[in-house]
């Protein structure tokens, strides 16, 4: 009988690269995510029927209970980079992880994975990160079997990371870096699709696992590798700590009075104090080398997607060639 797997926000960035490592390798996968509608793509994961997408909202425990009816294991990979109308870090991030555990717990769920993050700390100054630690305490009261993966900044075809920044760098001369000397290790999505898998089949311990790539750089380093994908020059712009906490002071209050109707997509101050730190692994858990696995290098996966903001697109490779051979 095919095992069952329940993924919150599985048709997201980093869920719908596990939904689909968990079809191919046979599981029936359950996408519950709050837009179903929106998330039919996953039912190609798999053969007819093997992946469907489920109504599920984790601020309601009945959602919830509706959701793993029936799993075999649970992963978690709602989270937010930014605060909006009801979705608040606490209500999200730790109310929301306790509430999945809890309810997994109740249902003798045996496996859970909780995807957080690198810079979780209970005693951050920064929501996020504060919020990420208190849900994975949360996850591990209720079941303390089960395994944290906390990867760097994640990079692929549908980041906000390379992909925002790359399509900046298309429209204007000069890139705002916010940080450019705070230190990350990216990982690919894919690969930590694949950490999941390795603890969903039960072959990964209990605990922690903090997933970085093989390569770490600085935030002005990562814009310089991007921008020599995309064969374009910017000027990379320091924005200072101190300009960077006002900026976002004030695009947070314009999302305030406006009533949500300006949504801060462009920094929030709760960002900048997250970008004050090194986003890398420490070295007090275990990473993919525990769990079997070698990262796969960022310059090997770069190239596969951000070819489209180059001036020739796809033709870029081409041209360059003909003007070698015509040299």
């Amino acid at each position: 009988m095919q095992q069952l797997v329940t993924i919150f926000g599985g048709s997201g960035f980093v869920g719908r690269y596990i939904a689909r490592r968990m079809a191919k390798a046979g599981w029936r996968v359950r996408v519950a995510v709050r837009r179903p509608n929106e998330a039919h793509f996953v039912r190609m994961y798999g053969s007819v029927g093997q992946v469907e997408p489920l109504f599920a909202n984790i601020r309601d425990d009945a959602s919830v209970e509706a959701a793993l009816m029936g799993a075999d294991a649970v992963v978690n990979c709602v989270g937010i980079l930014a605060e909006a109308g009801k979705n608040r870090f606490d209500t999200i991030q730790a109310e929301g992880a306790e509430r999945i555990a809890r309810i997994a717990a109740a249902r003798g769920i045996g496996r859970m994975v909780q995807i957080s993050a690198i810079g979780a700390d209970a005693g951050s100054a920064s929501d996020y990160a504060r919020t990420k630690a208190e849900g994975e305490a949360a996850v591990l009261r209720h079941m303390p079997e089960a395994v944290i993966l906390r990867p760097s900044i994640v990079f692929g075809p549908e980041d906000e990371f390379f992909n925002r920044f790359a399509g900046m760098a298309r429209l204007a001369p000069m890139l705002p870096v916010v940080g450019p000397n705070t230190r990350f290790q990216p990982v690919y999505v894919d690969d930590v699709a694949a950490a999941a898998e390795v603890a969903l089949k039960g072959r990964a311990a209990p605990g922690i696992y903090e997933l970085g790539g093989p390569e770490t750089a600085s935030f002005r380093e990562l814009m310089q590798v991007m921008l020599r994908e995309i064969r374009r020059r910017a000027l990379i712009v320091p924005v200072p700590f101190f300009a960077a906490k006002v900026m976002g002071w004030g695009f947070d209050l314009l999302q305030k009075v406006s009533f949500g109707l300006f949504h801060n997509s462009v920094l929030t101050l709760d960002q900048v104090r997250n970008l004050a730190r090194d986003n890398v692994v420490t070295g007090n858990h275990p990473g993919f080398e525990a769990l079997g696995l070698e990262p796969v290098a960022m310059e090997l996966v770069l190239e596969d997607y951000l070819w489209r903001f180059r001036p020739s697109g796809q033709y870029a490779e081409i041209k360059e060639s003909a003007r070698n051979l015509r040299t």
